[in-house]
C-alpha cells in the first residue's frame, strides 16, 4: 500500500478542521490523503439506485464535499474517499497501522471542561501503531502559512525517545519551522527554602538536565541540518512546562510509551496534560 495520511471523517466541523489539517500534512510530505469514514450501519453498495433510496447517501456526501474543498485548496493532492461498514474504533486502528499519520478532530472543549475527546478517540489515541494527531475544531491550522508557528517536542530524557524525535524533526523541516524541545522538570523538596528554592541547586538541575538534552538531540540536528533547533529545561512539571512552551505553537509532539506484553494500552500524565490542555494540534507518538 501507497504511503497515506488518513484522517477520521464523521461529517462533524472537528472531523473537517482534521481534514484540512491532514491535507496541509500529506502535502508537506508529499503523501496520499485518504478521508476515512467508519460506521456499522453503512448499506452494501446496490447495482442501481437513485439517491432516493441509496441509504449511503449522506455519507457518501459530506465525504464527497469534503474531498471536492481539500482538493480544490491543495489541487497537487492525491485524495480518496473510503467508507468502510464497520466499528468506527477498529477501523481507525487498522487504518492507523497502514498510515504514515492518522488524523481525528477532537470536540474542542474550553479549559474548564477540558476532556474534549470521545471515547473512540481516546481508544484510538492510547492503542495506535503509528503517529495519532488531535486536531480542534476551530483551529484551522491547514490555512495558516507553512511558516506560522513552531514545532514543539515533549522530551523525558528516560528511555528511547528515536520515534518521537524523528517525527517531530521530520515534521519540522516537511513544513520549514523551528523545532524547539522542552523538558520539564520538578524542583525536589530538598532544594526549597522558606524564601523561596535553593538557586544552587537548581542552577545544577538546570546544567545538568540541559546537557543531557543536547546529548539527546545531537544526532537528530546531524540528520536534519536544515532544521533550526532550540532546546530549554523548565523547572516546573513537566506536563506544565509543555503545555505553556506549546502557546502558538503549530504542533505539539508527545510521546507515549508502546505497551509491554500483558500491560494495558495508557496514556502518560503528559500526553493527557497535551491532549486536554494544548491549544495547537497535538502528535501522540507511540515509541519504545
Amino acid at each position: 500500500m501507497e504511503p497515506l495520511v488518513t484522517v477520521g471523517l464523521n461529517g462533524s466541523p472537528e472531523s473537517l478542521a482534521a481534514a484540512h489539517w491532514a491535507a496541509d500534512e500529506a502535502e508537506k510530505r508529499r503523501l496520499t490523503l485518504r478521508l476515512l469514514h467508519a460506521w456499522p450501519l453503512l448499506a452494501p453498495e446496490p447495482a442501481h439506485a437513485s439517491t432516493e433510496v441509496d441509504q449511503n447517501y449522506w455519507a457518501k456526501r459530506f465525504v464527497h464535499t469534503a474531498r471536492a474543498e481539500l482538493q480544490a485548496r491543495h489541487p497537487g493532492l492525491t485524495v480518496v474517499g473510503s467508507l468502510v461498514a464497520d466499528d468506527a474504533r477498529n477501523t481507525l486502528l487498522q487504518a492507523a497501522s497502514e498510515s504514515e499519520l492518522l488524523v481525528l478532530g477532537s470536540r474542542g472543549l474550553e479549559s474548564v471542561e477540558s476532556y474534549f475527546l470521545g471515547e473512540v478517540s481516546l481508544a484510538v489515541v492510547a492503542r495506535a501503531e503509528r503517529p495519532v494527531v488531535l486536531v480542534r475544531a476551530g483551529t484551522r491550522e491547514a490555512v495558516q502559512p507553512a511558516s506560522a508557528g513552531r514545532v514543539v517536542v515533549a522530551l523525558h530524557l528516560h528511555g528511547s525517545s528515536d520515534e518521537l524525535l524523528d517525527f517531530a524533526f521530520h515534521t519540522a523541516e516537511a513544513r520549514r519551522v523551528p523545532l524547539l524541545a522542552v523538558h520539564g522538570r520538578r524542583v525536589p523538596l530538598h532544594a526549597r527554602v522558606p524564601w523561596g528554592v535553593d538557586h544552587a541547586v537548581t542552577e545544577e538541575m538546570t546544567r545538568d538536565a540541559g546537557n543531557e538534552l543536547s546529548k539527546a538531540l545531537r544526532p537528530w540536528r546531524e540528520k536534519y541540518p536544515q532544521v533550526d533547533v532550540a532546546d530549554t529545561v523548565r523547572l516546573a512539571s513537566p506536563a506544565k512546562a509543555v503545555v505553556q512552551a506549546a502557546e502558538g505553537a503549530t504542533l505539539l509532539v508527545v510521546g507515549r510509551h508502546a505497551p509491554r506484553h500483558g500491560v494495558a494500552p495508557h496514556l502518560g500524565h503528559v500526553a493527557h496534560a497535551a491532549i486536554h490542555h494544548g491549544r495547537c494540534p497535538v502528535a501522540v507518538v507511540p515509541h519504545g
